[in-house]
């Protein structure tokens, strides 16, 4: 689908960009559930390091944070953002020009951090950055919180998807990111998003993801029985047509003090467990995380840098 101003500001006046369907009309200055109007605001540009070895490579991805969520997970490790805390109101104009810097910088690719209720304007962005010459992959990195029809905005414009699959329990995604509807949306956007890009292609010379589906999964405290079902769907649905990563990094923010449910971190035998059923499943395409990482370490200082 071509995208063009028009199709910005139609998708804008009546938001139905995600599951919220919140049907405001973002032109005028009103917000739905993300916290955003039309205006896109972003909150860091810059080389990350932190993503699986595929994406970050030795150079960097190119992460483009958005300010805003249409998820707003309790537990949130981006939360200020998430909450539009922090951000930057920038153009179009000026998010296509960020894209092309980031490539002279070296990015190993651009990276687009929950953009989901800016789709439409990244589209656009994105449409004129390649025609302006950026050539690396572009990531799409999102909640998976999403809509198929919005998501074809996108086709032809992003190369790797990264998606999170939180949730198999409605209960477990009502009660931490007001979702009950989290699995059945998500799991019909991550079939959109394989249909678009098929099976994973690396670069044979650097090893650094070219195409394909990452899907992420983070274990939450308490939650093991909840991550299997995760990744018995994904394995059943896909095999190793995509990759998946299994994260332990869950780190216990000043927002969950008072929920002794998620105040504390995954212990090293929760993540052992859900490690060895992924074996058994016969996933064989994916990440797993070493060590201690539970660590603020992994959230950036959101200070405009880049923008």
């Amino acid at each position: 689908m071509s995208v063009t101003q028009d199709t910005v500001n139609n998708f804008m006046s009546d938001c139905t960009i995600c599951p919220r369907k919140c049907h405001v009309n973002r032109l005028a200055g009103q917000v739905g559930f993300c916290g955003q109007t039309a205006e896109l605001t972003a909150a860091r540009a810059a080389l990350h390091y932190w993503e699986e070895p595929c994406i970050s490579g030795g150079t960097g991805s190119g992460a483009i944070f958005f300010s805003g969520c249409n998820l707003q997970c309790v537990f949130c490790q981006n939360h200020d953002i998430a909450i539009g805390k922090s951000g930057k109101i920038i153009s179009s104009g000026r998010l296509t020009e960020i894209m092309l810097e980031l490539q002279d910088k070296g990015a190993a690719n651009i990276n687009l951090v929950t953009g989901t209720h800016f789709i439409p304007q990244i589209a656009l962005a994105l449409s004129t950055a390649k025609s302006y010459g950026l050539s690396i992959p572009v990531v799409y990195n999102t909640s998976a919180y999403e809509e198929p029809v919005s998501l074809r905005l996108l086709e032809g414009l992003v190369d790797i998807y990264l998606p999170d699959l939180k949730y198999f329990s409605s209960g477990l995604s009502a009660d931490c990111s007001h979702a009950a509807d989290y699995f059945v949306k998500a799991s019909a956007a991550i079939a959109e998003m394989f249909r678009q890009t098929g099976i994973p292609v690396l670069d044979p010379d650097t090893g650094l993801m070219r195409r394909g589906v990452i899907v992420r999964h983070l274990l939450l405290p308490g939650e093991t029985k909840d991550s299997k079902k995760v990744l018995r769907y994904l394995h059943e649905t896909y095999g190793n047509d995509i990759y998946v990563s299994i994260m332990n990094q869950y780190t216990p923010l000043e927002q969950v003090a008072q929920n002794p449910a998620l105040n504390r971190k995954v212990t090293e035998e929760e993540y052992g467990r859900v490690l060895v059923f992924a074996e058994r499943l016969g996933i064989e395409q994916g990440f797993y995380q070493e060590g201690e990482t539970a660590s603020e370490s992994f959230i950036p200082a959101f200070d405009g840098e880049g923008l």
